[in-house]
């Protein structure tokens, strides 16, 4: 009995040990994220590369391997490929695929090892035009330079990779290594996967690569154990490639989005300019979203300011306490979405992040308030703008001859609102329309209004007391 009693004493004790027990012998997978770097390198194997180095860093990824396979490409996209690859904390690989020609050779400088496949090759990185032309030899000598000097700052410490790459670079170097010439002037370094391994000096070095792999998942077996990872592969998708078009049109698409918004307040009512203006900002979003740069949070903290702004523009018109936070809130995550931002790290504010996004910005807010003011002088009162605009105003068909322009001797003058002011619409004095605005408050149709200022585009004006 006392052994039976003993044995439910301590059986909780002995149920957590074996479960501890369990849980040593099982230990948690470490993932390995695949990135496939496979096309000529162009901003979509910069989305997708940003993109997999954020999911791996949110995902709390072991490590790294970009499965390369690329004839090279543009000069500041490796680089920008380069530094977000230091940006992850743990180890990234590079998988040479079948090929890292020129670009793919330079990205996979910046990796922290470099493995090959049975067939590949690496090499031939001098600079080119983009049409694959020879660069101008004065401005090949500073390409050449800048180049070697990147290359050097990135290998540091890792063997002969400095050298070798700068023989991939610069026809001129001459790679020689224990007095046997391996690159001589007048070409270009290209290695198989053999001459990559090839070991040097005491203690040996391998020339570049670490080892050769039939696959990938070879490779992992060999970094991390068999079954002791859990191997994730990235695609390339079809927004990444719409993000890259997007993302070059943001300016523009700005500039769109925000007139439509300013548009649709200068009316009563929220309709077709307010939505269209909301897709297109959406736009904006969904394109920097796909690019790697930024989460739903930017889109969600607009909105929220959007929603602010329309509050106080319908429900309390002229005292701007939402409209002022709102429209702060709307900017700032405009700005916000347009910046790369990584996940668990510190924002480096003198590394010039933000100069882009900030530039986007003003030219779109510019192009926006110009463009509006241009409509509004040039743009005539009638057609397709007179009946999108005015006749959604006023409800109705417009029986005046139009509005006219404001003169400093209407200050004083009293007159009735056409339109609901909230707070701008269109008001009649003597028969002539004019868009007006008020201070404080709002007007319904046919209220009286006095005018107590003229302005550029349109009356300041207050209510009547009746």
């Amino acid at each position: 009995m006392k052994t039976i009693l003993l044995a439910l004493l301590l059986f909780p004790f002995l149920a957590s040990a074996q479960e501890s027990e369990e849980k040593t012998e099982t230990p948690s997978l470490k993932k390995v994220i695949v990135i496939p770097i496979r096309n000529e390198i162009a901003p979509p194997e910069l989305y997708i590369l940003r993109r997999g180095l954020k999911t791996a860093i949110e995902q709390g990824a072991y490590s790294v391997i970009l499965d390369m396979h690329t004839p090279g490409g543009r000069v500041d996209v490796t680089f920008d490929m380069v530094k977000a690859i230091q940006k992850f904390p743990g180890k990234v690989y590079t998988y040479v695929n079948d090929e890292a020609t020129s670009a793919g050779a330079l990205i996979s400088a910046g990796c922290d090892e470099i493995f090959m496949a049975p067939s590949a090759t690496i090499g031939s990185s001098a600079p080119v035009t983009s049409a694959g032309e020879d660069v101008d030899k004065t401005m090949k000598l500073k390409v050449v330079s800048y180049l070697r000097a990147k290359v050097r700052s990135v290998s540091e410490g890792k063997g002969y990779r400095g050298e070798v790459i700068s023989a991939m670079i610069d026809e001129n170097y001459v790679l020689e290594i224990e007095g046997e010439v391996l690159k001589p002037k007048g070409e270009l370094l290209n290695l198989t996967a053999t001459e990559s391994i090839r070991e040097f000096g005491d203690p040996a070095q391998p020339l570049l690569a670490k080892g050769i792999y039939p696959s990938v998942e070879a490779l992992v077996d060999s970094l991390h154990g068999e079954g002791n990872y859990e191997l994730i592969r990235l695609e390339l998708s079809w927004s990444e490639r719409v993000a890259q078009y997007l993302t070059a049109l943001a300016p523009i698409l700005l500039a769109a989005g925000l007139l439509l918004i300013i548009i649709e307040f200068k009316t009563p009512g929220f309709g077709i300019f307010g939505i269209s203006g909301g897709i297109v900002l959406a736009i904006v979003f969904f394109g920097h979203n796909a690019a790697g740069l930024s989460g739903h949070e930017p889109a969600l903290f607009f909105f929220i300011g959007f929603a602010l702004v329309l509050i106080d523009l319908f429900f309390i018109p002229g005292f701007f306490v939402l409209a002022v936070p709102g429209t702060l809130l709307m900017l700032g995550s405009l700005l916000w979405g347009m910046s790369d931002i990584w996940p668990d790290q510190p924002i480096d504010w003198d590394s010039g992040f933000l100069f882009k996004p900030l530039l986007n910005l003003i030219t779109g807010i510019g192009g926006a308030m110009i463009l509006f003011a241009l409509m509004l002088r040039y743009m005539p009162r009638g057609g397709l703008w007179g009946k999108m605009v005015l006749e959604s105003a006023i409800g109705g068909e417009t029986t005046s001859a139009g509005r006219e322009r404001a003169e400093p001797s209407l200050i004083g003058a009293t007159g009735r609102a056409i339109t609901a002011l909230f707070p701008s619409g269109q008001i009649e004095i003597g028969g002539k329309r004019y868009d007006a605005k008020l201070a404080l408050g709002t007007v319904s149709p046919g209220g009286q209004v006095r005018v107590i200022s003229v302005g550029e585009f349109e009356l300041k004006v207050e209510p009547v007391e009746g």
